[in-house]
């Protein structure tokens, strides 16, 4: 969970200091970003339906991993549009944003082999080099996620 809260959290920051620049940058797009950068972490249904129910369900092999990819963030961003009538492309580009955003933290991890996952599948099997900045169970990540956000929500609500 502290994974989930701090993908939320990355585009909250980013998008909220940029909202203080343009004006047209309202809280309805920051909290579509925020929703897209849950996108990826939708790879953790898999702990509540199996991929074998799936299968079966489907009658085809079915892997729950391409969603945390870039071309599962795409077909993704692209369903939840669907189901909006006005503003689709500003909806997709927020959503994309977020989850981007969420590849990118996700692609600071520390990895054995010193490269990070397969998050441009199907575009490319290459696994780019990772900084192996921190393991998913830091505290310590989450804990400045938070920090760095509440500086950012004061910052906000004194400012403006």
């Amino acid at each position: 969970m502290a994974v989930l809260l701090t993908h939320i959290l990355v585009p909250y920051i980013i998008l909220t200091v940029a909202s203080w620049q343009f004006n047209w940058l309202t809280d309805r797009w920051i909290v579509i970003g925020m929703a897209g950068a849950a996108i990826p972490d939708l790879i953790k249904i898999e702990i509540i339906v199996d991929a074998g129910v799936v299968e079966t369900l489907l009658g085809v092999p079915f892997k729950y991993a391409p969603i945390s990819s870039l071309g599962g963030v795409l077909l993704i961003a692209g369903a939840i549009t669907i189901f909006f009538e006005r503003q689709r492309r500003q909806i997709f580009s927020f959503l994309l944003f977020g989850a981007f955003s969420s590849l990118v933290v996700d692609g600071l991890w520390v990895f054995a082999d010193g490269r990070s996952g397969f998050w441009l599948y199907p575009f490319s099997w290459w696994r780019p080099p990772t900084p192996s900045l921190y393991i998913t169970s830091d505290v310590r990540v989450l804990v400045t996620a938070i920090l760095i956000s509440a500086v950012v929500f004061a910052l906000d609500r004194w400012k403006y």
